[in-house]
């Protein structure tokens, strides 16, 4: 669940996080990128589509992007000589359906754009390095293949080999870049129910806020770190989630905190949680979790996952307050969640006009570690509205 743009409804604080529709400043310049004057319109669009409780996911095509629906991801997050020189890294390519232009029969209306999210936090550098950039797809510098996973974005890609299976990302960022090789090792991890997984309670008369939804936890990595012209050899795990939808956030959700966990024995845990609106400590409006215990087991719900802040960090630079430490109880374990290091902090503005917190964390369980993974923390800069 990385942090795709939205729309705030507060617009005196830097905008935030979410994962929605495309942000009012990415509409708005898509709409500069039409044609000032074209050929007539064409006949409305449909809808966009919805998630559909009980379809199949099928593969290598749902690998694929789905440009009927609003929005969606393809997001990768990772750890990189996690028992020496540990490195967190994240990756997101997303592609998002407009509005603007929906109809318009010239080739150069921005009926879909392109935008992806890198980061590497370093702790010898003490804060994460961030880069970001977005362009309407339909041509050779933004493309989102819908037969398989193929995503460029001018230099920067992400691609899955058919034969291998595995995933290759390049990405030269402005301070960094990186080169990683991933390889499979477990099966796709089909969250929520069967891929369809729920946001929000239904709500009479209105569709449910769902979203599709697979993993591929486990990762093997290999590949280059690449800072200062010096590039260095790196290996470790990551996990890769899958998420198309055209609802996300329902209408009274504050943002959400999202976890996965490549747990040290070999199984798989991710939890998320939707908060209320103007109730930070009210129940959430929605929690789920999914588990696989064992590395080729069935995934599994170990119950409603319990979040609690253990500890705060404020930025400097936004003013956001995180709760970057907390405890995790799901399944009748207690999990505590410290990060890699507390600013690792995005400011993506330029492409998606978000500001969120993802960041690498560690999970310990009675002061033994049990797994590494990402935590993701949207909606605490101001309110989210999609």
């Amino acid at each position: 669940m990385p942090g795709i743009p939205v729309h705030r409804s507060d617009s005196s604080a830097p905008p935030h996080a979410g994962r929605r529709r495309a942000c009012g400043l990415l509409i708005a310049g898509a709409a500069t990128l039409a044609p000032a004057a074209g050929p007539a319109t064409t006949a409305a669009e449909p809808p966009f589509a919805e998630p559909r409780r009980g379809q199949p996911l099928v593969f290598p095509r749902d690998h694929g992007a789905h440009s009927g629906f609003r929005t969606e991801w393809w997001y990768l997050t990772g750890w990189l000589d996690a028992e020496r020189d540990p490195l967190g890294f994240q990756i997101t390519f997303f592609r998002s359906r407009l509005d603007v232009g929906a109809n318009a029969a010239s080739r150069f209306a921005p009926r879909q754009v392109v935008f992806t999210h890198v980061a590497l936090s370093d702790p010898a550098l003490g804060h994460a390095l961030h880069d970001d950039r977005a362009l309407r797809a339909g041509f050779r510098d933004a493309i989102a293949d819908d037969t398989d996973a193929r995503l460029v974005l001018g230099d920067w890609t992400l691609a899955r080999d058919a034969a291998s299976g595995h995933w290759r990302a390049r990405l030269p960022a402005r301070d960094f870049a990186l080169d990683l090789d991933f390889a499979p090792t477990q099966p796709v991890m089909l969250q929520g129910d069967a891929g369809w997984s729920q946001k929000s309670p239904a709500q009479p008369g209105r569709p449910i806020p769902a979203s599709h939804y697979y993993s591929l936890p486990a990762l093997a990595v290999t590949g280059s770190v690449t800072r200062d012209g010096r590039a260095r050899d790196v290996a470790g795990r990551a996990w890769l989630d899958r998420e198309w939808s055209s609802q996300y956030l329902a209408a009274d959700a504050a943002g959400w905190d999202w976890l996965a966990l490549n747990l040290d024995d070999g199984g798989a845990l991710m939890a998320f949680r939707m908060r209320r609106k103007g109730a930070p400590d009210a129940p959430p409006l929605w929690q789920h979790a999914g588990l696989r215990a064992t590395p080729d087991g069935p995934v599994t719900d170990p119950g409603p996952p319990r979040l609690t802040p253990l500890r705060w960090w404020t930025s400097p630079r936004s003013g956001a307050r995180y709760p970057v430490a907390m405890t995790l109880m799901v399944g009748g374990r207690r999990l505590v969640i410290e990060p890699l290091m507390d600013d690792q902090e995005l400011d993506s503005r330029r492409s998606t006009g978000t500001i969120y917190w993802e960041g690498a964390v560690r999970a310990t369980e009675d002061g033994r570690r049990v797994g590494l993974g990402y935590l993701e923390l949207t909606g605490y800069s101001g309110q989210l509205s999609v």
